[in-house]
């Protein structure tokens, strides 16, 4: 694979030119987010967190009712948006004030939540769309056609196998071939890595979405089909969360303006940045997601 081929930090740095003095929250954007479900907040916090360090104006935090003092206290930047459902069941009275959205982490797929994804993606918000989120798309293929313009997919290798077997198995991309399985997240969907970036890369170019293929070299696949590879990160950060971070940081750089090419590429390679200046300090063994948080920043 030739060097071109890898973010590299001056690409990045160059996505954060010098804030005008003048300047106020309402130019960088609003984040909306519909993340956790009671007894999942953790990745609520974690995802608003790292919303947070992008540098967004405003983030706003869809929770249920009953888990509102957990963000409450460890995000007081954040707005909250309240459910009345001990999960995501319900969207806010208007969408219009938002600039982009994130939605996945911890937030179950009960039928109620299926639905409010369901009008989300309808809405039409560039969303980065995570973790349930990509599980409930799997399993109501038709959604593949709702995923908004200007989106980002950010699944990991179970949610990935899931997604490429739906689509493949629903002729959402035609050409390629999977077998019959009970647990696709567990099957050999595809024959070898090459095999997988082609899956990717026709997923991508039918939904007009970003796909961040997550894992060691995390793959960055525009709809173009030019992908780009994740050379920042290790080991230490394959714990659970660390995905969670990823979304919100994601997120807050697409309500921001990025272009869902360059929001994912940022959030990826300074997440991987972030994971590896904890692992300095701390050691890639002991170090965690919220570790993560604590070392994300926006400057190369």
């Amino acid at each position: 694979m030739s060097k071109k081929n890898f973010i590299s930090p001056e690409s990045v740095a160059a996505m954060f030119p010098p804030r005008d003095r003048l300047a106020h929250k309402g130019n960088f954007g609003h984040a909306f987010m519909a993340v956790g479900k009671q007894g999942m907040m953790g990745a609520a916090i974690l995802a608003t967190g790292a919303a947070l360090r992008s540098g967004c104006g405003l983030v706003t935090v869809h929770v249920p009712f009953s888990e509102r003092l957990a963000v409450q206290i460890s995000h007081p930047s954040a707005i909250l948006s309240l459910d009345s459902h001990p999960y995501f069941s319900e969207l806010p009275e208007s969408l219009s004030r938002y600039s982009a959205a994130g939605v996945g982490p911890g937030l179950g797929q009960a039928p109620e939540t299926t639905a409010a994804l369901e009008s989300l993606l309808k809405y039409g918000l560039p969303t980065v769309i995570d973790a349930d989120a990509l599980n409930i798309i799997a399993s109501h293929p038709d959604f593949f056609a709702l995923i908004p313009e200007g989106s980002i997919l950010t699944p990991h290798a179970g949610e990935l196998r899931r997604l490429l077997y739906s689509a493949v198995s629903n002729g959402v991309i035609p050409g390629f071939h999977v077998s019959e399985t009970s647990d696709p997240a567990k099957s050999d969907i595809w024959r070898s890595e090459d095999e997988r970036n082609e899956m990717v890369m026709a997923l991508s170019a039918d939904t007009g979405a970003v796909i961040v293929a997550k894992g060691a070299g995390t793959m960055v696949c525009p709809p173009s089909g030019n992908a780009v590879f994740n050379p920042a990160g290790n080991p230490g950060m394959a714990k659970g969360g660390s995905g969670d971070v990823l979304t919100g940081l994601i997120t807050g750089f697409l309500a921001r303006g990025f272009s869902a090419e360059n929001a994912a590429v940022a959030g990826v390679y300074l997440h991987g940045l972030a994971g590896d200046r904890a692992a300095a300090a701390i050691g890639e063994e002991s170090m965690n997601a919220s570790d993560i948080l604590s070392f994300l920043s926006c400057r190369v």
